[in-house]
């Protein structure tokens, strides 16, 4: 197994981690122990969640995935496994998290509110990365990487690192860490795939300059590169499916933006791309979003126990110069197909 260090942490981490946002919702207790079972006996080390989760986030199970993850956890060597967890974003944003009866930010209060619970709910004593789920345009940014620093002296966090976030708010956050001596962001966790490869735009040469690694999620594109939904119809008990019977607007604007008429071509394809090189399009989109020099390890997720062979399997694909001028092509041809 090939490892890589997170930023200029001392995580060294599998190429691929393991998402746990459905645990607990979609996916009950025991499938996710079976899914992060076989993961871990394939080598891989790296586990995601969040206070936030399961999703879609309900205020009646929010917190259920770490309890899993947590009970999980208690089956293994704690050392052997590097966990990373997310405090939620702040209700300014474009979406308001039910976490804390949806008052929450990224200040002092709510960071030592939200490690004491992820913490608890883990049943662990420290969180190997903890991150901030995106960014609050409220509180300064001062006040936030103070507290965060905090955890980290307190031993209750390794390392820090932030998601969602643009050039502009890790390189702020940063700099502001450099000049006061506090722990910085070591990691973003933002959405990249051969859907979605606005990171290469500017945030990419963010990452190699100042040596902070990407760890990519929905490297599939929520699902949409697996080809499943390119029959014409919403598989009944799939994501967006799901997505676009809900009544909430931001719901299905978020369904609108993974499946539309530009992302259901590209989808084609890379299919078609796919079976060229004998593989499955889930491998060749997982492998697209660890080939870069930036990314540290790649976010998979599965609903299901059978859904993890083939984003596994790129582990063992690399993508060749000749493969990547191919993709290259269609992304030139349609430009930002998830807008």
């Amino acid at each position: 197994m090939k490892y890589n260090y997170i930023g200029k942490s001392g995580l060294r981490v599998t190429p691929i981690c393991l998402g746990t946002m459905t645990f607990g919702s979609t996916t009950d207790k025991k499938e996710a122990f079976e899914i992060m079972d076989k993961a871990y006996d394939r080598g891989i080390n790296f586990y995601d969640t969040a206070e936030l989760y399961p999703v879609p986030p309900k205020a009646s199970y929010e917190g259920t995935t770490e309890k899993i993850v947590g009970e999980w956890l208690k089956t293994k060597p704690r050392e052997s496994v590097i966990i990373a967890s997310k405090i939620s974003g702040a209700a300014s944003g474009w979406f308001v998290p039910p976490t804390r009866h949806g008052l929450t930010a990224i200040d002092s209060f709510h960071i030592k509110r939200a490690i004491e619970g992820s913490l608890k709910r883990l049943d662990t004593d420290y969180i190997d990365l903890y991150q901030m789920h995106w960014p609050d345009t409220v509180v300064p940014i001062e006040e936030s990487m103070r507290a965060f620093d905090d955890l980290v002296k307190e031993g209750k966090v390794r390392y820090l690192g932030t998601s969602n976030d643009t050039a502009y708010g890790l390189t702020k956050a940063n700099e502001i860490s450099k000049y006061e001596k506090l722990a910085r962001f070591e990691s973003i966790q933002n959405n990249f795939s051969l859907n979605n490869p606005r990171f290469l735009d500017e945030l990419a040469n963010v990452c190699r300059r100042e040596n902070i690694s990407l760890l990519p999620y929905s490297p599939i594109g929520g699902g949409v590169l697996s080809g499943k939904y390119n029959g014409g119809l919403y598989p009944e008990d799939s994501r967006f499916g799901i997505y676009m019977a809900n009544k909430n607007p931001r719901v299905q604007a978020m369904a609108n933006r993974f499946v539309n008429e530009k992302t259901l071509e590209t989808t084609k394809r890379y299919m078609d791309l796919a079976k060229e090189y004998g593989i499955s399009p889930v491998t060749l989109a997982v492998a697209y979003s660890k080939h870069f020099d930036f990314v540290a390890s790649t976010i998979i997720g599965a609903r299901k126990l059978s859904q993890l062979d083939e984003s596994l399997a790129a582990l063992n694909f690399e993508i060749d110069n000749e493969l990547m001028s191919k993709i290259e092509e269609v992304q030139k041809e349609i430009l930002y197909p998830m807008g």
